[in-house]
């Protein structure tokens, strides 16, 4: 049987149901701004993948930011772009650089040979959640993740990382056949990918749209939001009699916020350029939403940290509604932790989002 949760205050706010403080968690929690990560990953071979492919230093890294800090949740530590790697594409990570694909797919014959990978191929992930899940012991929960089919297709055809996807974006308007049979085959292998994580043991998923901003408006719903909607769509809902809630976040995506909040999630998650209490008061009867602080505000002394802490949950607001019902807010950062990040400061800002949220909770 599964350990009960000691604190489950983020799935309770995921499903906007009330709950004692505004949770908080950060993306890339666990990573390079700790220094027993960057111990860990040299014990590791100073490889990424060296830590991701090993359970027991993926557990490590995984659990050494909620040591440090009060956080609400875990989350698995690996990389979205395990998925494309097990269809043969060849991740590497050159040290001090972003990812590469030793074969991308560019042309008519590459996409042909593109299949939904063996899931045994991705053993490693699985069986990194199931451990992590056990070392929690249910402090907190743990929240599986994938990348978006249309964000996989950025790094596919372009290699690695770009700053003008002019390879995929001329594949998406020359031969847009070629690019919905990548999205297709990354929206199939996604669905079984996020699965088979709730069956290891996740208690939450999210799903990384981290380029869909980079579209034009019509395009970005056809090439990256209805595909969106079809991994979500194919997710389990439930495990064990517990509801596993879905967060979609697309970097950039603040005008299409009323299109997300209906694509079947139920969490939003938002960058710093969209305004908190305006989005909630267009979705918040809908969905939950998660953000939105800017990352670069951890680089200021620790009491400008805490008062822009308190700004974002004051433009939320609190989460009670007049009808005594409950809107989520999950606290987050607009996008992930920098690694040059000062680690006191995060203690600052989560003292602060906890603090805060607990007081607005006693006066509303």
């Amino acid at each position: 049987m599964p350990v009960p949760l000691r604190n489950d205050c983020f799935l309770r706010a995921c499903l906007r149901q009330a709950t004692p403080h505004t949770p908080v968690w950060l993306m890339r929690q666990a990573g390079r701004y700790l220094p027993e990560y960057r111990a860990t990953r040299e014990h590791a071979g100073n490889s990424f993948m060296g830590l991701a492919t090993n359970v027991q230093y993926a557990t490590e890294v995984t659990l050494q930011p909620l040591e440090r800090f009060a956080l609400d949740a875990a989350i698995l530590f690996s990389d979205i772009l395990t998925v494309p790697d097990a269809m043969g594409l060849g991740l590497s990570f050159g040290v001090g650089e972003g990812p590469r694909f030793a074969h991308p797919v560019r042309d008519e014959a590459a996409v042909a040979a593109l299949h939904v990978p063996d899931l045994g191929k991705l053993r490693y992930v699985f069986d990194a959640v199931a451990s992590i899940r056990r070392a929690l012991g249910g402090r907190v929960p743990l929240i599986g993740f994938s990348g978006s089919p249309w964000t996989l297709a950025c790094y596919m055809v372009e290699g690695g990382s770009s700053s003008d996807y002019r390879r995929v974006k001329t594949m998406l308007y020359a031969r847009p056949d070629l690019l919905h049979r990548i999205l297709d085959v990354n929206t199939r292998a996604l669905i079984a990918y996020l699965n088979a994580q709730v069956d290891a043991g996740a208690q939450a998923l999210m799903v990384f749209d981290s380029w869909g901003g980079v579209l034009a408006d019509g395009v970005f719903r056809r090439f990256s939001l209805d595909y969106t909607r079809r991994v979500l769509a194919g997710v389990q809902r439930e495990k064990d009699g517990q509801r596993i809630p879905l967060i979609v976040f697309t970097k950039g995506g603040g005008q299409w916020l009323q299109d997300l909040a209906g694509c079947g999630a139920d969490v939003v998650g938002l960058d710093w350029t969209t305004d908190l209490g305006r989005a909630r008061a267009l979705v918040g009867g809908q969905v939950a939403l998660q953000g939105n602080l800017d990352p670069m505000v951890l680089f200021a002394p620790p009491e400008a940290v805490a008062r822009e802490a308190v700004a974002v949950l004051d433009a939320f607001g609190p989460p009670r509604r007049a009808d005594g019902g409950w809107d989520g807010h999950v606290f987050n950062l607009g996008h992930g932790i920098n690694q040059h990040t000062p680690p006191e400061h995060v203690s600052a800002l989560v003292e602060a989002v906890h603090s805060h949220s607990r007081r607005l909770r006693q006066a509303s």
